[in-house]
């Protein structure tokens, strides 16, 4: 309860964060073309070394999911880190990539931008309406409304991957 209440008050500080990204998301592709072709193409991989370089190359730093998620600092980090964030990056991608960049706002007080919000919101929106499909779902018995309830949480995981 108290990790989620700390997750809470972190999400309020960013809030008020006063500095920006250096390049927004929608003009991201942009500025950097051919990182963006290797993401696209390989994502744990830059996931990877993102995390890293967030550490400063510094892996006695690393811990699981950068701290944020509940199984951080029980994963055995401390001993082969290396091995835990090249598991972290393809078993759980979204949250590696979420970690690296609330572990970059909180070291560089950057606030979360418009663009942001929006995704998550949509994000949010889709399990929402997802969960109701779910519900409705299993109380008519229509496979229907499952299959629909399950395609929606696949596009709530990709809007979240995004």
């Amino acid at each position: 309860m108290a990790s989620s209440q700390a997750n809470l008050e972190k999400m309020q500080l960013r809030q008020s964060y006063r500095n920006l990204w250096h390049t927004d998301l929608p003009n991201a592709i942009q500025a950097d073309f051919p990182y963006c072709c290797l993401s696209l193409w390989c994502g744990p991989c830059v996931s990877y070394m993102l995390r890293k370089r967030a550490l400063y190359n510094d892996m006695s730093r690393y811990t699981c999911c950068a701290g944020y998620m509940p199984c951080s600092g029980k994963c055995g980090e401390s001993k082969c880190p290396e091995f835990c964030l090249a598991t972290e990056v393809f078993l759980c991608f979204g949250n590696s990539v979420a970690s690296t960049r609330f572990l970059l706002q909180d070291e560089f007080n950057i606030q979360t931008t418009k663009c942001d919000n929006c995704i998550i919101g949509f994000m949010f929106c889709l399990q929402q309406v997802a969960c109701i499909f779910s519900i409705v779902a299993a109380i008519v018995g229509s496979e229907e409304l499952s299959e629909a309830s399950q395609i929606l949480s696949c596009l709530s995981d990709m809007v979240y991957c995004s």
